[in-house]
C-alpha cells in the first residue's frame, strides 16, 4: 500500500479537487499495485492499463477546469458481471470466452459519466454462483487477510431442522486449524472485496443475489451494501436470478459506499424492474444521530451451533446502538427458517432459464458437433463449471412437469410470507434490523468439508438470503475480529428504498468498532 492507494474515495476526492494530486498519479499508483500483487491475489481477470490512463488524463483535464463529477478521477474495479464496451466481460465463465460487448451497462455508464476511472475487470464466482470465489474459470481469489496465529476455529456442522430447514448446529463440530493457510474472500463478489481490502482499487462494483456483496465484505473487513431491488439498474449485468439480482458497491468504509451508491443508482427505461424513485444524497446521512431509532433483533437469527464469537459480536453491536440512543426491540421473523431452502429453489430455477441462452451459436465458446444439438450439448458441457451445472440441473428439475407445483410454486409462496414478516415488523415501528452478516469468518481455499458438501457452502448465505427474497436493502459493516484475527461483520436490514438509514446506522457501528486493515504480507 502506498500513500496514494491508502486514501479512501472521500479523501482522494478532496485531494483531487484541491489539485494536491492528479488522477494520473493516483491511477498509476493503483496500476503498479495491481501489477505487483495480482499474481498473489488473482483478483483481476483483466487489467485495462491504457484505458485507465486515458480516462485519468480526461479527468485531470476536467478537474483543471473545475468540472469535477462526483467520482472524478477515482480509480475503480468492475466485477466481471458488468458489461463494459470493448472490454473482457465473461462472468468468469469458459462459455463466454472472448466476449467483449459492444455496449455498456447502465451502472458503469453512470460511473463513467461521474468521472470514475476503470482499472479492470474483477474475478468472481462463475455467473455469480458461489460463496467463496472458487467456482471462477480463472481460479480462486485469495483473501488479503490471513491468520498468523495457531488457534483453531470450530466450524458448525449441519442438520435438517424443523420444516426441512437446513441449519447449523447439532452433532459433532469440526475443528479447523488455520495457521497461514490461504483463505477465501467470500463470493460471488470475491474479487471486488479482495481488491478493495488489498488496496488494488479505491472501490468496486459488485452484485448480490443471496448475499454476494455482504458476505465477501464481511470476510474481508470491507463495507458492502445491497440496495433495494429496483434501486440500481440491472441492464447490462449478466443475469443469474433476475428477481433477486441487485448491484451495489464494496468500499473501505461507510462513507465511500454511500458515495458510490449515489453514482450507481438511477431509474432506467431499459430495465423494467427499475423503480422511479428519487436517489438521495446518501453521504448526507453519515453522522446523523440514531437517538430514538428502533432497532429490531430477530430471535430466529440465533441459529443452533452459531459460534460464540458471532453471538458476542452481535451483542456488542446491540450495545453500541443502545449507547448511541437507539431503542432495542426483540422481534420475530417466523418464516426465516424456510428462507434458505426456498432461495435454493427460486434462484436455480431462474438461473436455468437465464443460462439457456449460452449455446455456442451467437457468441462465446463453440465446441463443434455432428449437428446443432450435439454442438449445443458439447458447448454447454465444456463451457459451464461444476457449480453452474448443478444449479441448472436443480432449476430445470423444479420447473419440470410434475414438480413445478410441488417445489417452485411453494417456494414462491414462502417468499411472500418472508416478505410479509418484514412488512409487519416495519409497520410496527421498527426502523432497522441488526443481525450477524455471516455464520463464521473466512475459511480456507479448497476446504474439504465445503468442497465435498455443497449444503455447507450454501449455509454461508443463512443470514443474507432473506433480504434478497424480500427485495430489501442490507449492508454489511466490519465490526470485530475473531480468535484468529480475521474480520467479522454485522448486517443491517432496512425498509424499501431507505438506504440512508443503513448508512446512518452503519456509520455508528463503524465509529464504535473502528477500522480494520489486513497486515501486509504480500
Amino acid at each position: 500500500m502506498t500513500e496514494l492507494t491508502g486514501l479512501t474515495i472521500a479523501e482522494a476526492r478532496a485531494k483531487l479537487k484541491a489539485r494536491e494530486i492528479t488522477s494520473a498519479e493516483l491511477t498509476d499508483a493503483y496500476l503498479a499495485a495491481i501489477d505487483a500483487a495480482n499474481p498473489t491475489f488473482n483478483a483481476y481477470v483483466a487489467v485495462t492499463h491504457d484505458k485507465a490512463r486515458d480516462m485519468a488524463k480526461a479527468s485531470d483535464a476536467k478537474l483543471s477546469r473545475g468540472e469535477a463529477g462526483a467520482l472524478e478521477g477515482i480509480p475503480l474495479g468492475i466485477k466481471d458481471l458488468f458489461a463494459t464496451e470493448g472490454v473482457h466481460t465473461q462472468a468468469c465463465s469458459h462459455v463466454l470466452d472472448g466476449f467483449k460487448p459492444r455496449y455498456e451497462s447502465t451502472v458503469t455508464s453512470n460511473l463513467w459519466a461521474d468521472g470514475a476511472v476503470m482499472l479492470g475487470k474483477l474475478n468472481m464466482d462463475e455467473f455469480a454462483m458461489g460463496s467463496s470465489n472458487e467456482t471462477s474459470y480463472y481460479g480462486p481469489v485469495v483473501n488479503p487477510w490471513r491468520s498468523h496465529r495457531t488457534e483453531t476455529r470450530v466450524m458448525p456442522s449441519t442438520h435438517m431442522g424443523e420444516g426441512g430447514f437446513v441449519g447449523a448446529g447439532g452433532g459433532t463440530r469440526q475443528v479447523k486449524a488455520l495457521g497461514n493457510k490461504r483463505l477465501v474472500p467470500g463470493g460471488s463478489s470475491g474479487g471486488s472485496a479482495a481488491s478493495v481490502a488489498a488496496f488494488l482499487c479505491a472501490g468496486a462494483t459488485a452484485t448480490d443475489t443471496g448475499g454476494s456483496i455482504r458476505q465477501p465484505a464481511a470476510f474481508t473487513g470491507t463495507v458492502g451494501i445491497k440496495p433495494t431491488y429496483g434501486r440500481v439498474s440491472r441492464w447490462g449485468v449478466v443475469a443469474f436470478a433476475s428477481s433477486l439480482d441487485q448491484a451495489g458497491p464494496i468500499a473501505r468504509d461507510v462513507r465511500d459506499a454511500a458515495i458510490m451508491l449515489k453514482s450507481m443508482a438511477s431509474v432506467d427505461a431499459k430495465d423494467t424492474t427499475s423503480v422511479d424513485v428519487p436517489v438521495p444524497d446518501y453521504e448526507a446521512a453519515i453522522g446523523r444521530p440514531v437517538k430514538g431509532m428502533k432497532v429490531g433483533i430477530p430471535r430466529e437469527y440465533r441459529v443452533g451451533g452459531m459460534p460464540e464469537e458471532i453471538e458476542t459480536l452481535w451483542q456488542k453491536g446491540i450495545a453500541w446502538l443502545k449507547d448511541a440512543g437507539a431503542t432495542i426491540v426483540d422481534i420475530s421473523l417466523p418464516h426465516t427458517k424456510y428462507a434458505l431452502p426456498a432461495y435454493y429453489i427460486v434462484a436455480p430455477a431462474e438461473a436455468s432459464s437465464n443460462l439457456a441462452r449460452y449455446d455456442g451459436v451467437r457468441y462465446g465458446l463453440r465446441v463443434p458437433g455432428k449437428d446443432i444439438i450435439d454442438m449445443y450439448e458439447k458447448t454447454r458441457a465444456a463451457g459451464f463449471g461444476r457449480e453452474v451445472k448443478r444449479r441448472i440441473m436443480i432449476g430445470t428439475y423444479v420447473l419440470s412437469a410434475g414438480y413445478y407445483d410441488a417445489y417452485y410454486l411453494q417456494a414462491q409462496k414462502v417468499r411472500t410470507l418472508i416478505k410479509r414478516d418484514f412488512e409487519k415488523v416495519f409497520a410496527d415501528g421498527i426502523d432497522v434490523i441488526l443481525t450477524p452478516a455471516t455464520p463464521s469468518a473466512a475459511f480456507g481455499i479448497a476446504d474439504e468439508d465445503m468442497a465435498n458438501d455443497p449444503v455447507k457452502m450454501y449455509l454461508n448465505d443463512i443470514f443474507t438470503v432473506t433480504v434478497n427474497m424480500a427485495g430489501l436493502p442490507g449492508i454489511a459493516v466490519p465490526a470485530g475480529l475473531d480468535a484468529n484475527g480475521l474480520p467479522l461483520g454485522l448486517q443491517l436490514i432496512g425498509k424499501p428504498f431507505e438506504e440512508e438509514t443503513l448508512f446512518q446506522t452503519g456509520h455508528v457501528i463503524e465509529q464504535a468498532a473502528g477500522r480494520f486493515r489486513p497486515e501486509k504480507w504480500w
